[in-house]
């Protein structure tokens, strides 16, 4: 009885364990965030009405706000 509950928890870990892929997952998380900042930056820049400074300070002042 050992053995097979064993052996049932090996098979039931093993997919658990397996990581493949999880790294590229990271890598184009990555990639989706640098794209989403940077096309905050480039309309911030387009519009001319504030310093980019200021909206700067604005968006991490509205990501603090929703973070708590």
């Amino acid at each position: 009885m050992k053995k097979k509950l064993l052996g049932l928890y090996i098979k039931m870990m093993h997919p658990v364990k397996n990581e493949k892929g999880a790294q590229s997952l990271e890598w184009l998380g990555l990639a989706a965030l640098l794209i989403l900042v940077l096309g905050l930056i480039s309309q911030a820049v387009s519009k001319q009405e504030n310093s980019i400074g200021e909206i700067i300070s604005n968006i991490i002042k509205k990501i603090t706000e929703m973070v708590g």
